[in-house]
C-alpha cells in the first residue's frame, strides 16, 4: 500500500487547542511541512506568542522559547544573534503581533533581523474573547464594538504586510489565505520561501496568513470561510510585497 499522507515529524502528537473551524492547525501543519522538507527540525528554534497559539510550543517538534506578550521578534533577535546559523521563526496572532507588539517587529524588520515570521490574522482577539483587534474591519462587530468598528472612533485596520513592505531591511513580504486548497498550497509555498531566503542569510521575512475564528466572528467554520472570502481579502489583497527578486538582491 502506497502511504499518500503522514504526520510532519516537525509536529509532535499533541492533539491541537484551537475551536473547531480555526485554521491555527493547517497553519501548523503547512509549517512543519516546511521544516520537514527543508531537513531544518533539528536545527530550527522558534517563538512562541501571548495568545490563541501561545501554546504552539506544544505543537512544533522542535526547540521553542515562550516569549513575552508582543515580544517574540525581541526574543528571537536575540537567539538569532547568539545562534546566526539556527533558522528562526516566530509564530504570531494579529493581537500580539499588530497591538502590543507593533514596535517590536516594526523594528525588527528595520534591522533586517535574519528571521522568519508567520503572521496569523484573523481580524479578531481570539483568546480573549472576541475584542476588537487593530485588523478588525470596518464595521465588523465584536465584543468592543457591538455597532461595528467606527472610523472615525477606533481608526482604520492596520494593513501589517504593506506597512512593513516600506522598510529596506524586510527581504520577503506576502500574504496568503488558507481558505480552500489552492490558496492552503500557495500559502506553504509562501512559508518555504521565507524560510529559504532566512537560511540564505537575506534578512528579515514574513509571511501573513489570513484565518478564520468562527468562535469569535459568531457563525459556522464553513461560514466563516465564505466570511474571509467575502470580507478580508477585498481589505486583505494576497500577494507578495517585497521580494530578493523584486529588489534585485
Amino acid at each position: 500500500m502506497v502511504k499518500v499522507w503522514q504526520k510532519p515529524e516537525s509536529l509532535t502528537d499533541k492533539v491541537l487547542h484551537y475551536c473547531p473551524g480555526c485554521t491555527h492547525g493547517i497553519i501548523h501543519k503547512i509549517t512543519a511541512e516546511v521544516m520537514d522538507e527543508l531537513g531544518i527540525r533539528e536545527e530550527t528554534i522558534g517563538v512562541a506568542p501571548v495568545g490563541c497559539s501561545v501554546l504552539a510550543y506544544n505543537y512544533f517538534n522542535c526547540d521553542m522559547q515562550q516569549a513575552a506578550h508582543g515580544r517574540a521578534p525581541a526574543v528571537a533577535t536575540g537567539i538569532k544573534r547568539v545562534h546566526p546559523d539556527k533558522p528562526v521563526f516566530t509564530y504570531q496572532g494579529d493581537g500580539d503581533l499588530a497591538s502590543i507588539g507593533a514596535a517590536e517587529i516594526v523594528h525588527a524588520a528595520a534591522r533586517g533581523e535574519k528571521i522568519t515570521t508567520v503572521f496569523v490574522n484573523n481580524a479578531i482577539y481570539g483568546m480573549t474573547g472576541g475584542q476588537m483587534a487593530p485588523t478588525s474591519l470596518e464595521k465588523q462587530v465584536t465584543t468592543t464594538s457591538p455597532y461595528g468598528r467606527d472610523l472615525d472612533h477606533a481608526g482604520h485596520p492596520i494593513k501589517v504586510s504593506e506597512m512593513l513592505s516600506t522598510l529596506p531591511g524586510a527581504v520577503y513580504i506576502e500574504r496568503v489565505s488558507v481558505h480552500d486548497v489552492p490558496h492552503i498550497l500557495k500559502a506553504k509555498k509562501a512559508i518555504k520561501k521565507a524560510f529559504e531566503y532566512q537560511l540564505e542569510g537575506k534578512g528579515f521575512t514574513l509571511v501573513e496568513v489570513l484565518s478564520t475564528c468562527p468562535t469569535n466572528w459568531g457563525i459556522d467554520p464553513v461560514e466563516s470561510l465564505d466570511w474571509l472570502k467575502d470580507n478580508m481579502l477585498p481589505y486583505y489583497p494576497l500577494g507578495n510585497f517585497r521580494s530578493p527578486e523584486k529588489e534585485g538582491k
